[in-house]
This record gives structure tokens, sequence and C-alpha cells, in this order.
């Protein structure tokens, strides 16, 4: 009865070890997602069909199927999102600082991980977020070097 009991810490405890060693650290996550880069996607249907698919199963659950962030969770959860559906909300914010959220996670939001979500996803997801303001979508921001 004891062994299996040891064998099963064991292996948790080698996981949780694995999993953290594996993991950057936010300096490192910051240095490599610093690049600047910008939205290398053109929307098409076919991309923001595929994007709007991604934040209904990723996203609306916290941000709402509208994007304004008022959700039951957010509600339980003691958080204030951003109302996506205001074109200001966005509109300082360039579109690799809204990649780099979105891949490597902020406070209570989960990263979403590459397995889940390639890069050229995650960036038709972010033209699918600003395209939820109910004026005229907000521009991403020149990206300052």
């Amino acid at each position: 009865m004891l062994k299996p009991l040891l064998f099963v810490s064991a292996v948790v405890f080698l996981a949780i070890t694995a999993s953290s060693a594996s993991a950057p650290t936010p300096q490192e996550a910051a240095q490599a997602t610093a690049s600047g880069q910008k939205n290398p996607v053109k929307p098409t249907p076919m991309t923001q069909a595929r994007a709007k698919k991604l934040y209904q199963i990723d996203c609306a659950f916290c941000h709402g199927d509208n994007g304004d962030g008022k959700t039951d969770l957010a509600k339980e959860m003691s958080l204030t999102l951003g109302d996506w559906t205001n074109p200001k909300t966005l509109a300082d914010k360039p579109d690799q600082e809204l990649f780099n959220v979105i891949r490597n996670g902020k406070g209570k939001m989960p990263a979403e991980a590459e397995g889940r979500a390639k890069d050229i996803e995650v960036w038709s997801l972010i033209l699918y977020v600003r395209g939820l303001a109910k004026e005229t979508p907000a521009a991403a921001p020149a990206a300052s070097n």
C-alpha cells in the first residue's frame, strides 16, 4: 500500500519539477517577444471565421460573446475586463502587446499555448478582437522601436 503511494508522489513531484524547469521566466518571455513585430495577417473571411471559432472556444467564456467583458465568470473571479466593444479600449495597444498577452497570459488569464493555436491564428484572433468594437475598429498603433 505504501509503495504505490510513494510511486505516485514521486511521479507528481517529477512532473511539477519538469514543468517548472521548462517554463521561461517572465524576463525571458519579455525578451523573446519584445521584437515589436507587426501583425503579419491580412484578414480574409477564412482567417476571421477561424479566429471567431477560436475566440468562442478560448476567450468568450471570460470576455463575453461580444467582447464586453461582462460575464458571470468575470464577476465570480472579481475581474474587471476591458470592453472591446468600445474602440478606445484597444486604441493604444499595439498588436505585438496583445499577442504577448494572449501567448504568455497575464494575471489570471492563462496563456494560449502554441499547441492550441498557431502564431498565425493568434494574429488573426487579434484582428477579430479589434473588430468587436461597435464603431470603427481601432487600428493598431505603430510599433515603437
